[in-house]
């Protein structure tokens, strides 16, 4: 997700003004940063890309000042560059959330009949199906664009020089109209608690795949497998041994 970086004169100003004005002085805001180290730096950071990203749904306990250690919205040069970083988190997580359920999932399919080829670790399950002379690429990247291309044509601005690369300004970031089970609340509070829990569950989601892809990288093991000879084996000589 590229960034474009502040202009390089702002940050003297802000750095300056922090070294001249006595720590007893200096605006609340600026001092929260010193006892919040995960907050965004409101000394750098454009007061209303600040202002706008605390109203987006995704901001929960324990950080309840945005969690943003890196300072990565002192990077953003509008509101409209934080939409489209809010759009990618959620594709990002959604996309997460699969695979680490298609992670679990794929991985027992081995005890069914109907795929009695595809056995071992879910990151080597698609060389298997192509081994067996089973096609997976093409209808999957076929399946993806015709994802890709329909969330585009729904959301993006046309892409003209002064609109390029950015999303319409009614587009709600995420809202794809795709509510088969009439889930999505209508109440302004229970429809941002839930969009929360979707943020959240999809950053869980993506930590979680990293972790899924390392582990059988490194261990070469189901994940549950593993989760099992390891329980298993603390069980019958005990977790010390």
């Amino acid at each position: 997700m590229a960034a474009t970086m502040m202009s390089a004169r702002c940050l003297p100003a802000a750095g300056a003004f922090a070294r001249s004005t006595p720590a007893k002085q200096q605006p609340r805001a600026v001092r929260m940063r010193a006892s919040d180290p995960t907050a965004p730096d409101p000394a750098v950071t454009p007061q209303s890309i600040l202002d706008y990203a605390k109203t987006l749904p995704g901001v929960s306990q324990p950080f309840p000042n945005i969690f943003d250690p890196a300072n990565l919205l002192a990077n953003a040069t509008s509101i409209q560059e934080v939409r489209r970083w809010r759009e990618s988190e959620i594709t990002h997580g959604r996309v997460a959330m699969l695979a680490a359920l298609g992670f679990v999932v794929g991985e027992q399919v081995e005890d069914f009949p109907l795929f009695p080829h595809v056995v071992g670790p879910a990151i080597n399950h698609f060389q298997q199906v192509e081994a067996k002379g089973a096609i997976f690429w093409e209808p999957l990247v076929f399946a993806i664009g015709l994802a890709e291309a329909y969330r585009v044509g729904l959301g993006w601005d046309f892409p003209k020089s002064e609109t390029f690369n950015q999303l319409r300004d009614d587009y709600e970031m995420g809202n794809l109209g795709f509510d088969p089970l009439g889930l999505l609340p209508t109440d302004p509070k229970e429809r941002y608690d839930m969009q929360t829990k979707e943020l959240n569950n999809g950053r869980l989601a993506m930590i979680a795949i990293a972790a899924f892809v390392a582990q059988e990288l490194v261990s070469k093991d189901e994940i549950f497998e593993h989760l099992f000879v390891n329980i298993e084996k603390d069980v019958v000589s005990g977790p010390n041994t």
